[in-house]
């Protein structure tokens, strides 16, 4: 009867893992931020204590502007290269380092390190919520009793943690065009241009985990370049359990002239607009049902990241500007010394994935994945990803501006979001979420 009882409990604290009580959520803006990063600065005096961050827009700032860079007066700090990374090993990561053996010219810039993240005052008291009522599903494939934003700002596990990332709050309406370019291991680039729209369901004020129907988001995109492509559409319903209800994906081609839906926008498809180089689920770093790995928690680690990435967000800059032969310009990217939360994904014994081992390192101050590497089945380091994130300050939130994967075993690339020829993303539009349906996809076509 002893041993039942010990069962009894812990199966009922098993299931109960993600909420924490009342006494550890009331940390949260004390010396948690209220997104549940470490407010004080490392005992080094590198890394600053959080005061806020920046939560209004810089003076000057317009609406439809883009965002100018609050740090343009700081100096670097140190440059890593290929000569002196052993100096800086601790900071760095396997895929940083590997792109530094692997191409001697590449080097890294660091800044003075600025905790610039914020959210809005409704975002913190979400989270602050979502810290005592948010469950886990059963294998970790969906979260219930959670709204607008992270639902573990305490997390336990390594799954909690990612899904601080999936569901971290990306404002209410969005739609902006920028451009992608993929650069073969030769050098030659080709570049994509899209118009993208995003309802943001999960995010939207005053609604229920029933109101949005499990959905996290809509999106809808248009390839307007190049020639041969342009037309083509994209509609997806991003679900938030993927187990029990997959992605909804729908495409309309020119050449077929039809829409049709597409069972397969999932998991280690190949992204076709990348010419091989990234799967489906590596888009936003990751994304999709995490049921085919285990996720461990590895703890924190102080990491060179890129962060405050207005250099590469500023108006006016062409393709070539940014886009180099083997990797973005370094002289554009600024790397800053942050606390990330370290989570390893193992892929599960009689699940397929070309990646068998996954790297991920989280942002403390905003749930955003900020690097990541990727391993074959013989641990072969295989990819290394980016995101370079600035304050979108006008909302405010966190968000990448450039993603980048690099191919490490065919010496080749692939970087999204330039956008700095065509305008920084539009928040100030009003569709609504039945715009996003499958027959107003073929409204669209025709």
């Amino acid at each position: 009867m002893k041993m039942f009882s010990l069962m009894v409990v812990w199966l009922l604290s098993a299931q109960a893992l993600g909420a924490v009580s009342p006494q550890q959520a009331a940390r949260l803006g004390n010396d948690l931020t209220p997104m549940g990063a470490v407010k004080a600065g490392n005992a080094a005096g590198t890394i600053p204590a959080w005061k806020g961050g920046i939560s209004q827009p810089l003076n000057g700032y317009e609406p439809g502007d883009f965002h100018a860079d609050p740090y343009n007066k700081d100096k670097i700090k140190v440059i890593v290269n290929a000569n002196n990374w052993q100096k800086y090993k601790k900071y760095l990561t396997p895929g940083q380092i590997a792109l530094l053996k692997k191409y001697p010219s590449y080097s890294m810039n660091v800044y003075p390190s600025r905790r610039s993240a914020a959210y809005p005052q409704t975002v913190y008291d979400a989270v602050k919520n979502n810290a005592t009522s948010a469950q886990l599903l059963k294998y970790g494939t969906g979260v219930s009793d959670t709204i607008m934003s992270s639902p573990f700002p305490i997390p336990q596990t390594g799954a909690e943690v990612l899904w601080n990332h999936t569901l971290r709050y990306r404002g209410l309406r969005w739609e902006y065009t920028s451009s992608s370019v993929y650069s073969s291991s030769t050098g030659d680039q080709s570049v994509i241009s899209r118009e993208f729209k995003y309802f943001w369901a999960y995010s939207q004020p005053d609604v229920t985990l029933d109101d949005i129907d499990n959905k996290i988001f809509y999106l809808k995109r248009k390839t307007i370049a190049p020639a041969s492509m342009a037309g083509s559409l994209t509609l997806v319903h991003e679900t938030l359990d993927q187990v029990r209800s997959p992605r909804k994906a729908w495409v309309y081609s020119k050449g077929q002239r039809r829409v049709r839906r597409t069972p397969n926008l999932a998991y280690n498809s190949v992204d076709s607009t990348t010419n091989g180089i990234r799967t489906i689920d590596q888009v936003d770093m990751f994304n999709g049902a995490p049921n085919l790995y285990n996720w461990k928690l590895l703890g924190k680690a102080e990491k060179f990241v890129p962060y405050n990435a207005y250099k590469l967000h500023q108006k006016g800059l062409k393709v070539k500007d940014i886009a180099g032969q083997h990797y973005i310009n370094p002289k554009l990217v600024r790397y800053e010394l942050h606390r990330v939360w370290v989570v390893e994904a193992n892929l599960r014994v009689g699940m397929s994935h070309i990646f068998h081992k996954r790297r991920f390192y989280f942002d403390e101050d905003s749930w955003q994945i900020i690097s990541l590497e990727e391993y074959n089945e013989e641990d072969e380091l295989i990819r290394h990803s980016e995101a370079h994130v600035i304050n979108y300050y006008d909302i405010p939130m966190v968000f990448p501006t450039l993603e980048v994967s690099y191919d490490l075993e065919k010496g080749r690339y692939f970087a999204e979001g330039l956008n700095n020829e065509r305008g920084p993303i539009n928040t100030d539009v009003d569709f609504k979420r039945r715009e996003f349906t499958s027959s107003g996809l073929r409204r669209e076509a025709r």
